[in-house]
């Protein structure tokens, strides 16, 4: 596709060289379009209909695009334009900016764009964040596809559920906000489903084919293979490709396996390429600056689609089609199986795609001047398939089975229709290299991945009350190399509350200077729902203050918390964090021990325990304790369930320890009592 930047109160020096940073994203033709110190700038790609950049008209207006029914809105309303962008353009020009909402409803496709009209500039990308925007509001307005094109400490990525408006006049930023998909079940028949949805599936690929040769990602998983196999049925040239390690004593990877015994069968053209352990040292030092995160797992798919991309682009492919998305929507991951409800945890984890997944793989395939195609993630596959009755998505304990099924029913034979695979960076043995270099080192994977990057990634907040999930949780994003920026603490005047940890909570001033971060506090009547409206404003303020990009949640399987705190981070442009979300509850409080914490028990109420079990640290012992509780009497190990509250004392982030001088235990029953915290003070290690 193409490459956009903006700079608004700028230089146009500024805009040449943000489009030199990203000129892989579009070598046909550059373009630049100024008045004063405002400016537009374009990074062409050609894939229909070659039209320079920016266009002109009553407005100025550049885009990456990618529109599937442009053809069929030029006919209606007699625009007369040459491509998808220059649709886009006149379609906003004849409706006007005021009705920007409407236009995007009638758009089917990716996108990232900016219309300038004389006053006012709006920056949109599709819903789901396929097309990247990053952003600053330092000293005027800047926006560019890639991070890297900007300068400043405060960029970050525009939020897909945002439309930006800048006033050009007083500089000032305002969002608008947009609707996200929702859950419901369908009524139909499991036949009727399947038969809509394979309609569905067929439409998202059959839009996105290109005229020309192109290419598959391509793993033997049930995705790959259910795009190439609706390809072939199509009658379409194009060819597969997939990427993984070989080194001496590791065996064969098993994605290759896969890959090669599919695509045999199948009959479909697979090239292949597998590279050495000293290969891939090369690689990240190119990878790692590219998708600019040292994030480990992000990394690690990296590598395997970098290196298919390049083979790709040695044939002149200009197209590459990904399976990404599938997992999401047909629930394949092990958070879908162990969820409660199957659906909401597909659309959280849609919710988060652009941080996770999206920018990463646009990076490296517009690196290579290959467009990335994605049809799992059509939205209206996308609306449908989130209204599937999450019994036909999982089971006997496998996720996608809707499908499977539907793959095996077209032609695809039952043992490819149910294999089982690997997340990419393992089946490629990615990981396992990743690993190896590490070690070589001496350093975890984090801290070996960061020499490649050494800039911090996202800048991050944490819902903070004083208990081991949020304290382990933080210092889970600390050691994948995301800065904390400040802890956010909320005081519930109803120690009953939905939301928030109550007991002790005072003691977060303690911790806070101790790990030497600071601390926002806020406080709130506890009153169900209408508390959230005060979490809300003491994160605005976090953002507002510290300037962070996301928020860290210690939520090990609460869905009521988790959900409430998506939608205010979504609402605000924040992105979030569970890295505990659905965790071994024995082996998450297992490893905060191994990791140094101590942690006591703060509050009690299951049968069990006693109070006998507060103030003291807790040990292994203990855990076992819990763990046969658990065995016996079904409690939750790590008190998910509210059958205990946790303070923590000590860790390897503090430069001191709390010290407890004065405590009082109130027992209301032998099975619910509260350690309750009169006098504490740091002191040295």
């Amino acid at each position: 596709m193409c490459g956009i930047i903006g700079v608004f109160n700028g230089t146009v020096s500024e805009v040449k060289s943000g489009l030199k940073k990203i000129k892989n994203r579009g070598k046909d033709n550059t373009g630049i379009v100024s008045e004063g110190k405002n400016h537009l700038g374009h990074n062409l790609h050609s894939v229909v209909n070659s039209v320079a950049q920016p266009l002109l008209g009553k407005g100025k207006f550049v885009a990456n695009c990618e529109i599937y029914n442009w053809a069929d809105l030029n006919s209606k309303y007699k625009l007369n334009a040459k491509n998808d962008s220059d649709l886009l353009f006149k379609l906003i020009e004849k409706k006007g900016i005021e009705k920007i909402s409407k236009i995007l409803d009638e758009i089917d496709g990716v996108y990232a764009f900016a219309y300038w009209s004389v006053d006012e500039v709006v920056v949109c990308r599709d819903i789901m964040g396929e097309k990247p925007v990053w952003f600053t509001d330092e000293n005027g307005l800047r926006f560019a596809s890639e991070k890297k094109a900007l300068k400043g400490e405060r960029i970050e990525e525009l939020n897909p559920r945002k439309i930006l408006h800048y006033d050009v006049n007083s500089k000032k930023i305002t969002f608008e906000e947009r609707e996200f998909f929702k859950t419901d079940n369908l009524k139909e028949s499991k036949a009727a489903i399947k038969k809509k949805t394979l309609k569905l599936i067929e439409s998202a690929v059959r839009k996105r084919l290109p005229e020309r040769k192109f290419g598959i990602l391509f793993s033997g998983g049930i995705d790959s293979t259910t795009i190439a196999y609706i390809c072939k049925k199509y009658g379409v040239e194009f060819t597969c490709y997939t990427a993984a390690l070989e080194e001496k004593g590791m065996g064969k990877a098993k994605d290759l396996e896969q890959a090669e015994e599919v695509a045999k069968e199948l009959g479909f053209k697979l090239k292949k390429k597998v590279i050495s352990l000293s290969e891939v040292k090369k690689k990240l030092k190119k990878i790692v600056p590219l998708i600019e995160d040292s994030n480990v797992v992000k990394v690690g798919v990296a590598l395997t689609f970098y290196v298919a991309c390049e083979m790709a682009k040695k044939d002149g492919v200009k197209v590459i089609f990904s399976g990404l998305g599938s997992e999401e929507i047909f629930a394949g991951y092990d958070r879908h199986k162990k969820s409660t409800d199957i659906n909401k945890e597909c659309v959280s984890g849609l919710l988060k795609m652009y941080e996770r997944d999206l920018y990463r793989d646009d990076v490296i395939t517009m690196n290579n001047s290959i467009e990335l195609r994605t049809p799992f993630l059509d939205t209206s596959l996308v609306e449908y398939a989130l209204k599937i009755p999450a019994k036909y998505k999982i089971k006997d304990d496998m996720g996608k089975m809707v499908l499977r099924e539907i793959a095996s029913e077209i032609g695809v034979p039952s043992k490819f229709a149910l294999l089982k695979k690997r997340a990419a960076q393992y089946g490629s043995k990615f990981d396992r290299a990743i690993a190896k270099l590490a070690k070589k080192e001496g350093k975890s994977k984090s801290e070996y991945l960061l020499q490649y990057y050494p800039e911090k990634n996202v800048r991050l907040g944490v819902l903070f009350s004083s208990g081991k999930d949020s304290m382990y949780a933080m210092h889970t994003m600390q050691k994948q190399n995301y800065p904390i920026e400040c802890l956010i603490s909320l005081k519930s005047a109803n120690e009953y509350s939905y939301m928030f940890h109550t007991p002790n909570i005072d003691l977060v001033d303690l911790q806070a200077e101790s790990l030497g971060i600071p601390l926002i506090k806020g406080e709130t009547e506890g009153v169900k729902e209408k508390e959230l409206a005060d979490l809300k404003k003491v994160i605005s303020e976090a953002k507002k203050k510290y300037k962070i990009q996301g928020i860290v949640t210690g939520a090990i399987f609460s869905n009521y918390q988790r959900d409430r705190v998506e939608k205010i981070c979504d609402s605000l442009g924040l992105k979030i964090f569970s890295p505990l979300w659905h965790i071994d509850q024995e082996i998450e409080m297992r490893q905060i021990i191994d990791n140094g914490y101590s942690i006591v028990m703060s509050s009690i109420a299951a049968e069990g325990l006693d109070k006998k079990w507060l103030g003291r640290e807790i040990k292994h012992k203990d855990i076992d304790k819990l763990v046969h509780l658990r065995e016996s009497i079904g409690l939750n190990v790590a008190g998910e369930g509210g059958e205990f509250e946790s303070l923590v004392l000590d860790g390897p982030g503090f430069s001191k320890r709390i010290e407890i001088s004065k405590s009082d235990i109130v027992e209301e029953s032998p099975e619910c009592a509260r350690f309750i915290v009169k006098k504490a003070k740091l002191v040295d290690k």
